[in-house]
């Protein structure tokens, strides 16, 4: 699945501890057993002694009444005599079930649906015996509101007119909802799709249109075979649709689809598909494995985007965008998640992993593998520098007690859900960054393409990577990675001097201390490679070294200045200097890169929630970095100030927007307003992020009458206003807004051109003060007004409001049971995660209440976590909520 909505990228998508939220644990499956003959009495897992090989799928649709209509030839392989077939099948009506050979009559049989079990038993009179089969059923069902299986979309098109169009989501296990299957990743599979369609409308699926014909007043699309895949990446997607010219990238032809109207906002999308597929192949050194791809955005959809072979589908804000009217960091998104999913044509489709317990194999690649093909589209962006916050996000939930590790046991598909999370994506992709940097670039990219090769169109598991990277790297991998991956977590290094020698040692790193230290349980460890840099009479000396035990020690040089622990910033762990080397390292922080400097401040900040650091030690650190220019840098900056925000006593609120001036002002002061020449799109966004900090946390009366004056500018001058400017503009002006401001930018979300615009006028609805106003985007979030795909977040965001978060809670309460019936499953999930913003001890409490009376879970560690972080910020705020009134 492509990236999560709300999680992905840039700063607002970093965790509770550095400023704005956005999208169980144990020991590894023994390979051995990942792949073993499963009882068929497993509440979770299909038996083996029936394995389909091919799907003849034939559907029909019907728009007008959100219902379909199917029927199936499931070529199966029964391996022992076997009077019953367990398949997967959930909200489906099987209305007819034979089983036959060529050769042979069919045999009827009983259909025995289990809803709770989201399964069917086909019984039959008689057993059948080992061979080839064709399994035939007939079933229907209705197109959902749900964002998940086979379901129903609307919009509005150019006049006005309600819309329908169907689309799919299928992954983790909603397969089962569109039609009978063996819905788990190891059973694959080909399939042959037919579409049984109004003529007006056009269907697109996996694979290219084989013919078209006519049938009973119908258009009856047949298309190719795919290749042998998983049954959570077949897709179908029918409605009034557009396409783009078609893109040629060797063999294969790409296009951007959308609803009519939507095509000239198709280019952008495009042109980095185009890109990342071909880079893709080169890095890959495989053919990309369908026989076309399309690009297609849905107006409602759950998630960022999806991954089917051939036919990936997006949320309209992931793929369709106005090059000139967007924002450098809403062009980086677009870019991110459309490089993420070609990615997965490899990661995830070609090669899939044997069950979900290892999603990160596909998730994590992907997520490596779009950094790296962006920053080889736009170097400019500094991709692998951006990439430091969303490391950041994953710092800030695996640095949990409820953690878990990257992969972990998955028996319930409630628990397959939960893993779609940063801990799979950014912990995944920057453990696999680390190591690449560890083994080396093209050896790591050899090892990848060793895995590809022998495992294509079939599954593997972790333990086959590993394999495949040794060989390449002629060293164990395990050793190295699996306390990584298997365990949850990472280290803190600790520096300190120890006389002529430099002493670094690693312990687990937590926000809470735990309780109740295990005596007899081994310390965690890690095997941690450290690069090192030394600065010796002004000469630098890079030093490698692996950490294996508990501390290590490094020789230094005479005339020794300064150290720095994890140089280039690509190693997945904190970095803890004792106070005299932090000094030497803040002396001339511009002699270090943008990612260092990113990590130094990125760890005092964890330091201080964790209690490691005094608040007022940071706040004086976070003086040192005034004239900084890296919008990464700053990122962490601001959302610390964010969090104290949350924490603090309304009546220090003054306290800190002075802080936030004071901190700010020289950058903005030599950066101005308005763009110079030649000036790159990463300073433009600099300034943005800049001005929205002064003019919200940092409560500027100057910054939000310039803002004003702007904002009036830009509706009369669309192109006399910097379009990075243009999103910080409306925050500033919704945080100061009146009802009149807005009713203005409530019309304007109704009437946005662009998904983009939108987007920021809807969560501008969340950021305004006034009660009366928050009360009105409550209100919409379940009225229909707003698509349930967001309503989830805009409700997230009143939580995190702390001039609404109380109001939001009590509509949270009152309207659960709506939400728990209205919102996506996924969206319900996210929405929770505002609960961290609830930061006083009273919410706390509340929220401890509601939830164990309501008896929620959301599946894996999820829920535990969200508790968790909200106890950190309590913490926080009864241990440093009154050092700020102190601070001088």
């Amino acid at each position: 699945m492509g990236r999560l909505v709300g999680t992905l990228s840039g700063a607002e998508a970093q965790s509770f501890l550095i400023g704005r939220p956005q999208g169980e644990p144990g020991e590894p499956l023994p390979l051995s057993l990942q792949a073993e003959e499963r009882n068929p009495v497993d509440q979770y897992r299909l038996p083996r002694h029936v394995m389909p090989t091919r799907y003849d799928l034939r559907l029909e649709p019907d728009l007008a009444a959100f219902t379909f209509a199917g029927n199936e030839t499931v070529t199966v392989t029964v391996k022992e005599p076997t009077a019953e077939l367990l398949l997967n099948a959930v909200e489906l009506e099987i209305t007819e079930a034979q089983i036959a050979q060529d050769s042979g009559p069919a045999l009827a049989g009983r259909i025995e649906p289990d809803e709770r079990a989201e399964r069917c038993r086909l019984t039959f009179s008689q057993a059948i015996p080992p061979g080839v089969w064709k399994l035939r059923l007939a079933f229907k069902g209705t197109l959902n509101d749900k964002l998940r299986g086979f379901y129903r979309s609307t919009y509005q098109d150019q006049a006005g007119r309600t819309k329908p169009l169907a689309a799919t989501q299928f992954e983790a296990t909603d397969a089962r909802r569109a039609f009978p299957c063996w819905d788990e990743p190891d059973f694959k599979a080909v399939f042959s799709t037919t579409l049984v369609i109004d003529p007006t409308l056009t269907a697109v699926s996996n694979a290219r249109v084989l013919s078209e014909m006519r049938e009973g007043g119908k258009k009856v699309l047949r298309f190719a075979d795919t290749i042998a895949m998983s049954t959570y990446l077949v897709a179908f997607v029918v409605g009034e649709l557009e396409a783009s010219e078609p893109v040629a990238i060797g063999a294969t032809q790409l296009r951007v689809w959308s609803v009519p109207g939507k095509q000239h906002l198709a280019p952008f999308g495009r042109e980095i598909g185009s890109f990342s597929l071909g880079f893709f192949e080169d890095y890959y050194g495989l053919p990309y494995p369908g026989d076309k791809l399309d690009l297609l955005a849905i107006p409602d959809f759950a998630s960022g985007a999806m991954e089917n072979l051939g036919a990936i589908t997006f949320r309209e804000t992931a793929l369709l965008v106005n090059e000139q009217a967007a924002t450098h960091t809403e062009l980086e998104r677009i870019a991110d998640v459309v490089a993420h999913e070609n990615a997965h044509m490899w990661f995830g489709d070609l090669v899939t992993m044997a069950w979900w317990n290892g999603l990160w194999l596909n998730e994590a690649f992907a997520t490596f593998m779009e950094v790296l093909a962006v920053d080889a589209w736009k170097p400019k962006w500094q991709r692998w520098t951006t990439f430091s916050v969303s490391r950041a996000a994953a710092f800030a939930v695996d640095g949990l007690r409820s953690s878990r590790p990257i992969e972990y046991p998955v028996r319930a598909p409630k628990d397959a859900d939960a893993m779609f999370d940063v801990l799979t994506y950014e912990k995944g992709a920057s453990v696999l960054r680390m190591l690449e940097q560890h083994i080396g670039p093209d050896v790591f990219r050899e090892g990848v393409r060793r895995y590809l090769r022998a495992h294509a169109y079939n599954n593997a598991d972790t333990g086959d990577l590993w394999i495949a990277l040794g060989q390449a790297a002629q060293r164990p991998i395990p050793d190295l990675m699996d306390g990584w991956i298997f365990q949850p977590g990472y280290p803190l290094i600790s520096v300190t001097l120890d006389g002529t020698r430099l002493r670094l040692t690693q312990r687990h790193f937590t926000y809470l201390a735990d309780p109740e230290p295990d005596a007899a349980s081994a310390p965690r460890r890690w095997q941690v490679p450290l690069q090192i840099r030394l600065v010796t009479n002004g000469q630098r000396q890079t030093h490698r070294l692996l950490l294996t035990d508990a501390d290590t020690h490094l020789d230094l040089p005479p005339g020794f200045e300064s150290v720095l622990v994890n140089e280039g910033g690509h190693g997945f762990y904190r970095v803890r200097y004792a106070p005299d080397l932090l000094a030497r390292l803040l002396q001339a922080p511009e002699q270090l890169a943008a990612i260092e400097r990113f990590n130094l401040v990125n760890d005092a900040w964890a330091a201080t929630v964790a209690g490691l650091m005094p608040l007022p030690d940071y706040l004086d650190l976070t003086a040192r970095f005034r004239g900084e220019r890296d919008k990464n840098v700053w990122a962490v900056l601001i959302d610390s100030f964010h969090l104290l925000n949350r924490i603090i006593q309304p009546a220090d609120r003054p306290k800190l927007e002075s802080l936030v001036r004071d901190r700010v002002g020289q950058s903005i002061a030599e950066l101005g307003w308005e763009p110079q020449p030649g000036e790159s799109e990463l300073t433009k966004q600099l300034r943005a992020d800049l001005l929205r900090a002064v003019g919200t946390v940092g409560n500027d009366p100057a910054v939000q009458s310039r803002a004003s004056e702007l904002y009036a500018t830009s509706l009369a001058q669309p192109t006399a206003v910097d379009q990075n400017l243009l999103p910080s503009l409306i925050a500033i002006l919704a945080h100061v807004g009146d009802t009149a401001r807005y009713d203005d930018f409530l019309s304007r979300f109704h009437k946005a051109a662009t998904p983009q615009e939108e987007r920021r006028y809807l969560y501008a609805l969340a950021s305004f003060k006034p009660a009366p106003l928050l009360e009105q985007t409550l209100a919409r979030s379940l009225s229909g007004e707003i698509r349930t795909q967001d309503a989830p977040f805009i409700i997230r965001l009143v939580l995190t409001n702390v001039y609404g978060r109380e109001l939001a809670w009590d509509f949270v309460k009152t309207n659960w049971e709506r939400m728990d019936q209205q919102f996506p499953k996924q969206g319900l999930r996210r929405m929770l995660e505002g609960i961290v913003g609830l930061a006083t001890p009273e919410l706390e409490q509340d929220v401890h209440r509601f939830i164990a009376d309501r008896k929620i879970d959301l599946g894996g560690k999820t829920l535990d976590q969200y508790l968790e972080q909200l106890r950190i910020a309590v913490t926080l705020r009864t241990r440093d909520g009154d050092s700020l009134s102190r601070y001088h």
